[in-house]
């Protein structure tokens, strides 16, 4: 029986020659990555040692990553300690893929990941964050996991009790129209398939489109791929993969790729194409509560928010330049930018369009989760209403239980921010 992408990288992981959906493995991680819940994490490997006698040391210090990203700069005196506590744990093991709090290699995890060629093609990536799913778009099997279960990732070097997910096959097809990409995309599959429609399942994405697909259009559908119950999204490698690592992400070594079998078993297979697609809305409360821009054009907006390991990479903020570009932002409307890495805040400040948002009256933040989080940085008033570029729109998820969140393209809020209501982009 062939397998999938996922089945071939588990099998390869847990030494095994062959694993089908249901399996239960153990497989080796390649990278085990974690942000400031690190500090948690700490904790739970610090107990497994306990009356072991044994020094508590991680296994592999070349294969863990952690970058601050959630709260930075740190926001309160308990967070500065917890992060302190994390830069003692780093130096003390050696972890060299370390990114602090800084403006040339920091940003959020999930862009600092593939940016630095820290995932290949083939890998099995862990995470202490559940959109940890973005690295399927570099073909790797790459999912989250909780404090002790990466406390053990840490002491061990493999993820415990893994069962092989089944993988729903999605082929996509068509050329977007004008000011529709890959977050409309995103959004129209996980209104498809409902929030709970891929449950401990992989969506493995092929077709035309995928192919011709940035690698950040890739992350963006593998990071959302979680919203539809998703454990991983997953590219297979391919020429963009080799050219991405190579040339954006400076790695010279060889780039194995992993590609289903012909015969492989699939629970589904969702074939959508894009020609005619337009700009999609995920309204409040849910991700899956997806609309076209038509039926919601006209709401008015307080904050629109751009960024995020989602939508923060440079050609999401040059879609957003472009619109903004020479015109301001509606007064009684507030817009925030934050770039997904210092390296991207760069470019976007070398390119000019961070001066075109700071003229339209932006506020351009630093490189982290900020407002996506809402734990400091872009909290929402009561009754506020919030469009964002971000993968959440849960009560609450932007800091206020009282307020409401759409989530849209960088193009629809771009031209949102002008009108101050939501907009459709092609008007």
């Amino acid at each position: 029986m062939g397998m999938t992408v996922a089945e071939k990288i588990l099998a390869r992981a847990a030494g095994l020659p062959s694993v089908q959906a249901g399996d239960v493995v153990e497989p080796a991680v390649d990278l085990a990555m974690s942000h400031e819940n690190a500090a948690l994490v700490i904790n739970q490997f610090q107990e497994v040692f306990e009356g072991t006698g044994l020094e508590a040391k991680v296994w592999d210090p070349s294969r863990i990553a952690i970058i601050f990203d959630h709260r930075v700069p740190a926001e309160s005196p308990k967070t500065a300690t917890n992060q302190k506590k994390i830069r003692d744990f780093v130096a003390a093991n050696g972890i060299a893929k370390f990114h602090d709090i800084r403006g040339d290699v920091g940003g959020i995890c999930h862009q600092i990941l593939p940016e630095y060629g820290y995932v290949r093609p083939g890998f099995v990536v862990v995470g202490t964050d559940s959109h940890t799913t973005s690295h399927g778009a570099l073909g790797a099997f790459s999912f989250g996991i909780g404090a002790t279960e990466m406390a053990s990732a840490w002491a061990l070097g493999i993820a415990v009790n893994i069962e092989v997910p089944a993988t729903i096959k999605v082929v996509v097809s068509g050329a977007f129209p004008p000011m529709v990409g890959a977050k409309d995309l995103v959004l129209h599959l996980i209104g498809l398939l409902t929030a709970q429609g891929a449950n401990f399942k992989v969506l493995e994405f092929h077709g035309e489109t995928i192919r011709a697909m940035s690698t950040s259009g890739r992350i963006a559908l593998c990071n959302m791929s979680v919203e539809a119950g998703a454990t991983s999204g997953i590219v297979p490698g391919d020429d963009e993969t080799v050219r991405y690592l190579r040339e954006e992400a400076g790695v010279t070594e060889p780039i194995p790729t992993v590609q289903p079998d012909p015969d492989a078993v699939y629970v589904r297979t969702l074939e959508i194409d894009v020609s005619a697609l337009g700009p999609q809305i995920a309204c409040p409360h849910t991700v899956d509560n997806v609309k076209g821009v038509a039926a919601v054009a006209g709401t008015k907006v307080h904050q629109i928010v751009i960024g995020s390991c989602t939508n923060g990479r440079l050609d999401d903020l040059a879609a957003a330049a472009d619109i903004i570009r020479g015109k301001k932002v509606a007064q009684g409307t507030r817009m925030l930018v934050f770039p997904a890495s210092g390296r991207i805040f760069a470019q976007a400040l070398d390119k000019g369009y961070l001066h075109d948002f700071m003229k339209a009256g932006a506020v351009v933040m630093n490189s982290g989760c900020g407002p996506c989080l809402g734990v400091h940085e872009g909290a929402l008033g009561d009754g506020e209403t919030a469009l964002s570029t971000t993968n959440r729109n849960f009560k609450g998820r932007m800091g206020n239980p009282k307020s409401e969140v759409y989530l849209c393209s960088p193009s629809v809020a771009a031209a949102s921010a002008i009108t101050g209501v939501i907009t459709d982009p092609r008007a």
